[in-house]
């Protein structure tokens, strides 16, 4: 039991270092908190091998999520209208989301 709660501690530290990173990246804050909360419970699962720091971050990071901390995904799609494309071709195309240059935390 002792093993499985070490693992999923350490997918909570390896979870927290993506979404800090993803902040990084983004400057989102809703990122920064909960990869905070991620990483806080996961290492306080493995400093006490119990499995209530697990549960409890999980936990708190839906609550973040339910308070509207998660960030949004921005999709556009753009189509062609024009004929000069072969048939096989798809006419639409996804563009990824854009990164928010200037956003005021």
């Amino acid at each position: 039991m002792v093993y499985l709660i070490y693992g999923f501690a350490g997918l909570f530290v390896v979870l927290s270092c993506a979404m800090l990173y993803a902040f990084y990246r983004g400057r989102d804050f809703g990122l920064f908190i909960m990869g905070v909360t991620y990483g806080t419970s996961g290492v306080l699962a493995l400093a006490l091998p119990h499995w209530w720091p697990l549960v409890a971050g999980f936990v708190l990071v839906w609550l973040l999520k339910l308070l509207g901390l998660e960030p949004e995904h921005e999709l556009k799609v753009v189509t062609r209208t024009n004929n000069a494309e072969p048939p096989g071709k798809s006419k639409t195309i996804i563009e990824p989301p854009r990164r928010r240059e200037n956003q005021n935390l």
